[in-house]
């Protein structure tokens, strides 16, 4: 494959991680070392910036700061939910590619690296296919992020060790705290995390267990239809045991009919996904209605995605390694693969990044294998535990000031615009 010459453009999509900037850091420090990559750009806000035509130069940052990306939590070059749908908006979309590709041509973009989930493998996608159609010569490559842990064909995402581990440990400390103010009627503690479709993320927090009567005593995850008489059995049967029973629900928890039971239909996300917001009030409401139980709800929110304080270093060294083979690959002139993370060995963890054709992992979600959970479907068995034990490994060395996170962020020197102003 021939040298390509020309410019790099680096990109972050959807919900951010506590890891995903050590991808960027990869990408940007692993780009420094080819002659044939000439200028180093961030798109900003993703898709959603790189159409308005909002770039930053990465030469106008220092390295401390582009080090101490690895480290920082949120997306640095900002994020978006914004979708190129030729499905439902084909005239729209096709407009949008346009534009995208205006923009390479004015800036001379010959690698392209999208830094994202589900969605942002499958605009990874559009633009590989749409550029060999084209004719414009350009090598596009996916970077895999995601707590969630859905993407398929990589053995887990960059982000989902930090996530479990942050939730693991304030299951812990919850329930540490619920289990001291034990009452004689008993109390249940409900506790909320994300995950839509897939419970990787909920299952994670089972980590916590020392041993198997440790909280959480419950984990629900969408994958297991949720029912209300083997649940509250179930919560009694702790409760007598303990005085007190932690619950665990990933928020996309699904009824027997396949409805969420936290949804909330009249009101619609970007993609057009009815809001989750109230799997673990809808939970309180039953246990308390049904069981006469003291009960609390804790929802954790964004905070579970940003804790950069207790991130995984693992997670933050795979996330890194997937950034610089990312580039590695495209400028050995591959164009159209997801970066993805393959296992060599558990005890002792062993891994290596590889490649995998984008075609095959844009919009496929991977769920928790029903064999990996006990057979009532409450708890995940050892080969879970096996698989994510590894993950949460390694603490990071995060710079503190008058004992508060101080992390990096990018000065964002705009690269000059070249063409008309674009309206979204």
């Amino acid at each position: 494959m021939s040298e390509l010459k020309g410019n790099l453009l680096v990109a972050q999509s959807g919900g951010p991680t506590s890891v995903i900037n050590a991808s960027l850091a990869g990408v940007v420090e692993e780009a420094g070392k080819h002659v044939c990559i000439e200028e180093i750009y961030g798109g900003l806000n993703g898709i959603y910036g790189i159409l308005k035509e909002d770039l930053i130069d990465f030469n106008e940052e220092t390295n401390k700061t582009i080090s101490g990306l690895k480290n920082a939590p949120a997306a640095a070059l900002g994020t978006c939910r914004y979708k190129i749908d030729f499905k439902k908006n084909p005239q729209r979309a096709q407009t949008d590619i346009n534009r995208l590709f205006e923009i390479f041509e004015a800036h001379n973009i010959r690698y392209f690296f999208y830094i994202g989930g589900n969605d942002s493998q499958d605009t990874s996608a559009k633009i590989h296919g749409l550029a060999v159609q084209r004719g414009y010569e350009m090598r596009v490559i996916g970077v895999p992020k995601t707590i969630d842990n859905d993407l398929p064909h990589t053995d887990h995402t960059p982000g989902y060790g930090s996530v479990i581990k942050y939730n693991a440990v304030t299951t812990l400390e919850i329930a540490t705290d619920v289990s001291s103010m034990a009452t004689d009627d008993g109390s249940c503690c409900i506790i909320e995390v994300m995950g839509r479709s897939a419970g990787w993320i909920a299952a994670g927090t089972a980590l916590a267990k020392q041993y198997p009567d440790d909280p959480p005593h419950i984990i629900l995850i969408p994958e297991i239809p949720f029912n209300q008489f083997t649940f509250l059995n179930r919560v009694r049967e702790v409760v007598d045991k303990k005085g007190y029973c932690i619950v665990v629900v990933g928020e996309g928890l699904k009824d027997e009919n396949g409805d969420e039971i936290g949804a909330d239909k009249d009101n619609l996300d970007a993609f057009g996904h009815p809001v989750l917001s109230g799997a673990a009030e809808k939970l309180k409401d039953i246990v308390q209605d049904n069981l006469k139980l003291k009960t609390r709800t804790v929802k954790l929110g964004y905070a579970q995605r940003a804790a950069a304080h207790i991130a995984s270093q693992t997670d933050i060294d795979e996330a890194y390694a997937c950034g610089q083979k990312a580039v590695k690959s495209a400028v050995d002139g591959n164009s159209g693969f997801m970066v993805k993370l393959v296992r060599r060995s558990s005890e002792p963890y062993e891994w290596t990044t590889d490649l995998h054709p984008l075609i095959e992992v844009a919009n496929v979600e991977h769920f928790v294998p029903r064999e990996w959970m006990t057979e009532d479907g409450y708890l995940p068995n050892e080969k879970f535990m096996r698989y994510a034990r590894p993950l949460v490994k390694g603490e990071p060395t995060v710079p503190f000031v008058h004992g508060i996170p101080r992390y990096a962020e990018l000065a964002k020197i705009r690269v000059h615009k070249k063409l008309d102003t674009y309206n979204i």
